[in-house]
Order: structure tokens, then sequence, then C-alpha cells
């Protein structure tokens, strides 16, 4: 990802930033859009004041993410599907979900740099 070369962040937090925003696309395409070819997935993304922020768009029916089942519960575990979510909230320092005025989905997640963490980063990570 080139943003990482132009933020100069390290190998370990370029690979969570890609694993998260390849879990938004995935999710994207296959939750949002159906896998239907004629509907687009947006991606955005930019650099600012020491963060990162990148936005996945897509053209589905939009869902409550609260009703995503927690894949840390014991009866979840095994189940192949349904972490997605769970790795860009632990990836990332903020995840957001919202609904675009066509109506699909539109996540918005943002990593500040290693050493620029709230409060609420350190209360997640206890």
């Amino acid at each position: 990802m080139d943003l990482c070369r132009i933020a100069r962040w390290d190998d370990d937090t370029c690979y969570w930033l890609v694993t998260a925003t390849r879990e938004a696309v995935s999710n994207a395409i296959r939750h949002g859009n159906h896998q239907q070819a004629e509907k687009l997935v947006r991606i955005e993304y930019r650099f600012e004041n020491g963060e990162v922020t990148i936005r996945v768009e897509d053209e589905g029916e939009g869902f409550d993410p609260e009703t995503v089942p927690d894949p840390t519960l014991p009866e979840n575990l095994l189940r192949p599907h349904g972490r997605g979510i769970f790795y860009m909230r632990r990836f990332m320092d903020r995840v957001e979900f919202g609904r675009t005025p066509r109506g699909g989905t539109v996540v918005t997640m943002t990593r500040r740099r290693d050493g620029e963490r709230s409060e609420r980063d350190e209360d997640r990570d206890s």
C-alpha cells in the first residue's frame, strides 16, 4: 500500500492496515453487493495529522453490525465466517458503520501512528 510508504509506517503496521482494508472490501463485495458484478465498491483513503482514514462503501442494502455474532463466544469459535468486523476493530483504532445515501453500507476505519494511542485504545487492549 503506497499510503504506508508515504506515512513511513513500519511493515507490521502496514500489514494490519492492509488486512483490515481487505476485510472491509471483501465484506462489501460478498455481503453488501452479493457478488453482483454491476455493483461497485468505492475505496477512499487519506492521511493527515498522523492518522490514516480508510472508507469502504458498497451498493448493497445495508446492515446492522450489532447483529453480527461475536466470533469469540464458544458457540462461534469453529464457525468458518464472521471474523471480518472483529479483525477490523482489533487492527484499527476506530471503526464506524453507516449508511450511504443510496442505502448501502459505508465503513470508515481510522488508525493513528504507533505511539499516538488514545485512552480508548488502551482500555480496549486491557
